[in-house]
């Protein structure tokens, strides 16, 4: 009964923080603004400004799809259940990120890079197959002197 009590306790925190993610994405759209005939400094800085929060707002975006694939997840009662092996994940895990769909095992691995190639069952599959030293390009490009390619 205590992993059902911890995820009711996800839910709120996942309703939660969707609620907060909306309130801060409608404030950041709110915020942005136009040119309003100051000069060219001022517009620049405004500008730099506005690309970081862009960028914010975009991984928030982010986030709060993920929360919203998490709570439709809870409707459906497959909340908490690594979509990779099918295993419970962790409570521990849910409450450090709550919307985590792979169980810590499977997210190493997928990170590590075996699981990045989904029609290759080989374990050594991965950026390995396509590195300098696997195409032979390692001698090659050792010899070469960028002096010879300067103008």
């Amino acid at each position: 009964m205590a992993r059902v009590d911890a995820l009711l306790q996800l839910h709120k925190v996942l309703i939660a923080r969707r609620a907060d993610l909306r309130a801060k994405l409608l404030g950041d759209l709110d915020s942005l603004h136009f040119s309003d005939g100051r000069d060219s400094a001022d517009e620049a800085f405004d500008a730099g400004n506005e690309e970081v929060n862009c960028q914010l707002a975009e991984l928030e975006s982010d986030e709060l799809s993920q929360i919203e694939r998490a709570l439709e997840k809870l409707k459906k009662g497959s909340y908490g259940t690594c979509e990779s092996c099918s295993k419970k994940i962790p409570v521990g895990r849910l409450q450090a990120l709550p919307y985590s769909t792979f169980c810590i095992s499977c997210k190493k691995e997928m990170e590590e890079g075996h699981g990045w190639d989904t029609q290759s069952s080989n374990s050594n599959a991965g950026w390995a197959k396509i590195s300098d030293r696997a195409l032979g390009l390692v001698d090659s490009m050792e010899s070469v002197n960028l002096a010879d390619y300067e103008s």
